[in-house]
């Protein structure tokens, strides 16, 4: 077993090569690159990936990026292609090979089938001079100093560049897209994230009762209306409309100063102007004015008209933070 040292030289010796060779990159956004970009952009079918190796596994993460983002993609392993899976390849589609020495048999055997059915061919290669660079319709330098591997063999340095490439690529086309917030919201549907490019204050607020008081009520009313509806708070009506909100907290500010309770009316400890949202907001954006005013309830308000209460427990039960 190495020592502490030796293993923490290791891993920053990793992580230096890779961190080089990803700046190598820089000189492989080229006029290459950009035909790249511009084929599969306007492309009428998918992008069919296709490897072999640790560059099936790259190739399997971009094909999920490029679908996230407003790509379509699909993967063909190399391997399983020229046993029957080249059929998933369709008139309109691009295909996209990674390799690092663009020489594989699989490759070799792959590349004059697609060139035949005349799809275009775009390469993701660390050999310029090797089979798949020379007879792709245009292709990505990802040739690597070395390996991060002591011995250069394991791919480390090499699949790194590939996904960095990878994801420039899907960057590029999304820009390209226009694709928004929305779009990726469309794709993302499940899960903390989904839930913050789309779920509502309307979706949480209409769970809550809607406690109200008018700004003539007595203290027991106002203690009585926070207590059974259970948000924490209340809002202030007067003619209708939202005049101010009182909290738990603005009840025991008032128990401190001893004063009198017997003609204190909601409109003597309300907060005034209190801090409301509109329901077509996000949750995100409620959480953000919750964070910034340090406040666990915002009003809920349409048009002048009050509708009710999100609380930050709403906020956190679905896992939103």
């Amino acid at each position: 077993m190495k020592s502490t040292t030796d293993i923490r030289e290791s891993a920053l010796t990793t992580i230096r090569q890779e961190a080089e060779a990803i700046t190598g990159l820089l000189s492989s956004v080229d006029e290459n690159f950009i035909r790249c970009v511009d084929t599969i952009f306007h492309a009428g079918g998918r992008v069919i990936v296709t490897g072999i190796g640790k560059s099936a596994i790259i190739g399997q993460k971009i094909v999920a990026t490029f679908n996230s983002t407003g790509t379509p993609a699909v993967f063909m392993h190399a391997a399983d292609a020229i046993h029957g899976d080249l059929g998933i390849i369709q008139k309109d589609d691009v295909v996209l090979c990674l390799s690092k020495s663009g020489d594989t048999p699989e490759i070799k055997i792959l590349v004059p089938l697609i060139k035949k059915n005349g799809n275009p061919l775009l390469a993701m290669v660390g050999n310029p001079s090797s089979y798949l660079a020379t007879h792709a319709t245009f292709w990505i330098n990802t040739s690597v100093p070395q390996e991060a591997c002591p011995n250069n063999l394991a791919p480390t340095s090499s699949t790194t560049a590939q996904l960095v490439m990878g994801d420039a690529l899907a960057v590029c086309l999304l820009e390209s897209r226009g694709f928004t917030a929305s779009d990726f919201a469309k794709f993302h549907p499940g899960g903390v994230l989904g839930k913050s490019l789309y779920l509502s204050v309307a979706d949480l607020y209409v769970n809550n009762p809607v406690p109200k008081v008018t700004h003539s009520d007595n203290i027991k009313n106002v203690i009585l209306e926070i207590s059974s509806k259970r948000l924490g708070a209340t809002a202030v009506l007067k003619h209708n409309l939202l005049v101010g909100m009182i909290t738990d907290g603005d009840l025991r500010r008032m128990l401190e100063k001893n004063i009198g309770l017997e003609t204190v009316t909601a409109e003597d400890i309300m907060t005034p102007s209190p801090k409301t949202i509109e329901p077509e907001m996000l949750v995100i954006e409620a959480l953000q004015v919750m964070r910034n005013n340090n406040i666990t309830q915002l009003i809920v308000l349409k048009n002048g008209v009050y509708l009710g209460i999100i609380h930050l427990h709403d906020i956190l039960k679905e896992g939103i933070i």
